[in-house]
């Protein structure tokens, strides 16, 4: 597999799957590896990641290049994406050393406890669009609590995916940790192994679906956060220019290419010829260009498949009539560019607010009241997150009770202190996609009774 150069549509890596062979051998490699590393002291196994956060974090220049070379993604965002990818190493370390079970309230002649355990070997499936933390929070977590991991990095990704994991690799025992490149039918090889206890994946929808057929028909556990289509809710009474700030740091940050950017805007007919035109004037003052230039603040998509995917959803939306009032339409230059897109009239029936686009396009519908928006906001088959701006409290705390999402963001489109943890909902996925949640996932339970020999009980074996 060729890929090219998002900025300039020069060939560039060319990605070598794995063989069916060489994906069974690392999960035998994990498989043997993982008694030994069960047993390691938890001490142990939380210095290692720390050792393994370190090394990260010292290389994260060389990772930042590496993402933006393979995505487009800007350069200082993809180094700041490695620092947070060593500051997750570091914080599951910390966090792994806490309570490993519970005791119960047994016969007082008795001690029963409920204790974790690892899975076993655990196959970690991560995306191209944010790779250094998706892949750093979910083997952190599957490491800590004594799971080895087999590791696939997506195809578009596949170079810094695998300088991550391999940096990782370097701090634990043989085994622990392999990486393996490759496509869908490389990860499907890993999820369909019978000696794979687990699978955390974290992508597409329709990747998703086909791993969890594949896991569910053997009977091992699944986690998976996939894709969304995110609202954001404006409200009357907000300022229009901030409002404006927010949508298009939702809809045009990493040009669109997150699993939480804003794809949806319901705006409050009261603010609404305000907030569009303030939000027009940020997508036409924003400049365009390569990842690597200082002032570049929309670089290109990651291909031309997904430059394909985002054009047909706003031609789509233009003919059922929307209308765009910024951009529209591809750059007529080297690359997969797409400029910040603003469409107005958007309805619930078209792609651009069905289907996720996956591209720098804010698409707004009109709404004639609060209780319209948050209708709309809630509508859907995806569940990952939702934003709402609001001066009243009280329908901020009507849209974090309502909303059935994994995460509610109210006033600020992106944020959160650590340590949180979120379900995604519907077609968004299943399970704890971070946070201590994550952790505890990671791991299954056990109830031990044990009680001592009766008196005058006899041990001996004839």
């Amino acid at each position: 597999m060729r890929r090219a150069d998002p900025a300039t549509g020069a060939p560039a890596a060319v990605v070598v799957p794995a063989t069916a062979q060489e994906v069974a051998a690392a999960v035998a490699a994990a498989d043997e590896a993982r008694a030994g590393w069960r047993r390691t002291p938890p001490g142990e196994r939380a210095a290692a990641l720390r050792r393994a956060a370190e090394a990260v974090r010292a290389a994260a220049e060389e990772l930042g290049a590496a993402l933006a070379a393979s995505t487009g993604r800007l350069l200082g965002q993809s180094t700041e994406s490695a620092l947070v990818a060593a500051d997750l190493l570091e914080e599951a370390a910390t966090a792994g050393l806490g309570p490993a079970g519970r005791t119960l309230a047994g016969a007082a002649s008795a001690l029963d406890v409920v204790r974790r355990e690892p899975h076993g070997v655990v196959a970690v499936i991560t995306p191209w669009n944010d790779p250094y933390p998706a892949a750093a929070g979910l083997l952190a977590a599957a490491l800590v609590p004594g799971n080895t991991v087999v590791h696939k990095p997506s195809e578009r990704s596949a170079v810094p995916g695998w300088r991550l994991a391999r940096l990782v690799a370097t701090a634990l025992p043989p085994g622990v940790l392999d990486v393996v490149n490759g496509d869908g039918e490389t990860g499907a090889a890993l999820a369909a192994d019978p000696r794979v206890a687990l699978v955390a994946h974290v992508g597409s929808t329709a990747s998703g679906r086909a791993i969890a057929q594949a896991v569910g028909a053997r009977g091992a556990r699944l986690l998976r956060e996939n894709g969304g289509k995110d609202p954001l809710l404006v409200d009357a009474g907000v300022d229009p220019a901030w409002a404006a700030r927010q949508i298009a740091t939702g809809a045009f940050t990493n040009t669109g290419q997150l699993c939480t950017s804003v794809e949806r805007v319901y705006v409050h007919e009261s603010v609404a010829d305000d907030v569009l035109a303030a939000l027009v004037e940020v997508a036409a003052g924003m400049r365009v260009g390569p990842p690597t230039e200082g002032e570049t603040e929309l670089g290109p998509l990651v291909d031309d498949a997904q430059l394909a995917v985002v054009d047909a959803h706003v031609r789509a939306a233009l003919a059922a009539g929307a209308r765009c009032l910024a951009g529209g339409a591809p750059l007529d230059r080297p690359g997969s560019y797409y400029p910040p897109t603003v469409l107005d009239g958007c309805t619930d029936d078209m792609d651009v607010m069905r289907e996720e686009t996956f591209g720098p396009v804010a698409a707004v519908t009109r709404v004639a009241s609060f209780e319209e928006g948050l209708r709309r906001a809630g509508s859907g088959r995806y569940g990952l997150a939702a934003t709402v701006l609001t001066p009243d409290l009280g329908h901020a705390l009507r849209a974090a009770d309502e909303l059935e999402v994994g995460t509610v963001k109210i006033n600020a489109v992106f944020g959160g202190a650590p340590g949180g943890s979120a379900d995604p909902r519907r077609d968004s996925g299943a399970g704890a996609g971070y946070g201590p949640d994550l952790l505890a996932a990671m791991t299954q339970l056990k109830a031990v009774h044990l009680e001592a020999l009766p008196t005058g009980g006899t041990s001996s074996v004839a």
